[in-house]
């Protein structure tokens, strides 16, 4: 049987999100962010096009690489102004009962026990829909905004993210067992004292004695998403992760990518189709191949390349102003993406901007329902994804126009669905169940034993895997 295609609108709490310029179209909404009625309508219209998920981004810092100014950044709205991402949630699962809610969330500047309970709150309160997208930040403007000298070196970001994963599995899966509350009138027993347990938690970062502060929610843990895809980042993905983000540059680069995922869960002993694999991917749809043509001929006329270049400096901790239009970009060692630093080495600065001729660098698709559907097929099939994150160009335009002309075809061609699965969020992805399966990470601190056992032991003496703890 055919794989289904999963789908996730990728957005912003901002107004330039992916595709910069774009908000000066007519059409677009986005100057509305602020409002809650912008939200509340793009969750329900999503609900309709039958989307796993919203997908929201976030940045802490500012764009500020690009001519070492923030002046384009502000004048263009290059994700500045941006707002918290996790304060939509509720809103929006209030008027949806299906559509999955993906946060992005620095781990970086978060405090873990206090994180902790803020996503067993989501949890609660969407009833089991709600993701993390784990983030360790990657911008110099956000440390010194935070009180650093400067960022933490790349490798390093991810050994303070092990670790936080780690104390929240242990808050998240391990505080509460699965029968604390009785909520018995009767007896005037809320929770039973001896099935909470106190976490003690004294590691390299991180000194937590303190219980959940949240009873168990219909996940515990919130489904993870991450999207790092350097050496050091998939690594990570393979412990941890259960969606992965990547970016598109062409079909054999998208191949390996997805290769070196499954890969990277394998190593880590889980299985290798344990992670979701998404791509981000811009559509242009209209009833016609012609009229699909001509939108994006308009689009063109409001979409700021040099925006988009703007962005991708401080993607690569690399200022672009500084370099000639036919003169190669040289890599060099930054604390930014580097990933990004390595796959766009040797581009110049011209061949970059026709990349983001539409504001951003994601591959669009452009065609008649037909064709685009089957484009999106053909990455599906080529490459071994399992999904796509739909940026907006024109919001809400774009997910409409994808929604009535795009998913019918696919529904055609039996590879997307044609109603929800019930339960939760990594339910509805996976199939089995609301909770992280057995061979996570996370799972070993559901053992009441095995989390007192880990709590006496010095940290010195043990590995911040969970997993190491199947030895003891």
């Amino acid at each position: 049987m055919s794989k289904q295609i999963l789908l996730n609108a990728f957005n912003m709490n901002c107004v330039g999100h992916i595709h910069h310029g774009l908000w000066t179209h007519p059409d677009d909404q986005s100057v509305n962010f602020n409002q809650l009625s912008y939200w509340t309508d793009l969750a329900q219209l999503l609900e309709r096009g039958l989307f796993d998920g919203l997908f929201i981004a976030d940045i802490l810092g500012v764009y500020d690489v690009y001519q070492n100014s923030i002046d384009l950044p502000l004048q263009e709205a290059i994700q500045l102004p941006v707002n918290d991402p996790l304060l939509l949630v509720s809103a929006m699962a209030g008027v949806t009962q299906h559509l999955g809610f993906g946060v992005t969330a620095n781990l970086s500047y978060e405090a873990p026990y206090t994180f902790a309970r803020r996503l067993s709150t989501l949890d609660h309160l969407s009833n089991g829909r709600i993701g993390w997208n784990i983030v360790t930040g990657y911008l110099e403007s956000a440390a010194k905004a935070m009180g650093l000298s400067q960022q933490v070196e790349h490798d390093r970001r991810y050994d303070q993210a092990d670790e936080y994963l780690e104390v929240l599995y242990k808050l998240l899966e391990g505080s509460w067992q699965d029968d604390a509350v009785l909520a018995d009138r009767q007896q005037r027993i809320y929770a039973q004292p001896g099935k909470v347990h106190k976490v003690r938690h004294h590691g390299e970062f991180y000194q937590v004695e303190g219980y959940h502060l949240s009873q168990p929610s219909p996940q515990r843990t919130p489904l993870l998403f991450q999207a790092g895809s350097s050496a050091r980042g998939s690594r990570f993905a393979g412990q941890h992760a259960e969606c992965v983000f990547i970016g598109g540059n062409g079909v054999e680069a998208v191949r390996t990518q997805v290769e070196q995922v499954r890969a990277s869960a394998v190593a880590a002993g889980r299985t290798g189709d344990a992670i979701k694999v998404f791509m981000g991917i811009a559509v242009i749809v209209a009833p016609t191949e012609a009229e699909a043509c001509d939108k994006h001929a308009e689009y063109l006329r409001y979409a700021s390349p040099e925006a988009g270049i703007a962005h991708f400096s401080s993607s690569t901790g690399i200022d672009l102003a500084a370099f000639g239009l036919d003169e190669p970009i040289l890599a060099r060692k930054t604390n930014a993406i580097e990933s990004v630093v390595k796959t766009f080495t040797g581009w110049t600065k011209r061949r970059l901007l026709e990349q983001h001729a539409l504001g951003g660098r994601y591959p669009v698709l452009i065609g008649s329902p037909g064709q685009v559907a089957e484009q999106l097929i053909e990455w599906i099939d080529a490459t071994g994804l399992d999904g796509f994150n739909l940026t907006r160009i024109v919001t809400p335009q774009s997910y409409a126009d994808f929604i009535d002309l795009v998913i019918p075809e696919l529904q055609q061609r039996g590879r997307y669905k044609t109603g929800y699965a019930g339960g939760a969020l990594r339910h509805k992805l996976f199939g089995q169940g609301p909770r992280l399966p057995a061979d996570h990470p996370a799972a070993a601190w559901r053992d009441p034993a095995r989390l007192q056992h880990a709590n006496t032991i010095p940290h010195e003496l043990r590995n911040l895997s969970a997993n190491a703890l199947n030895l003891l």
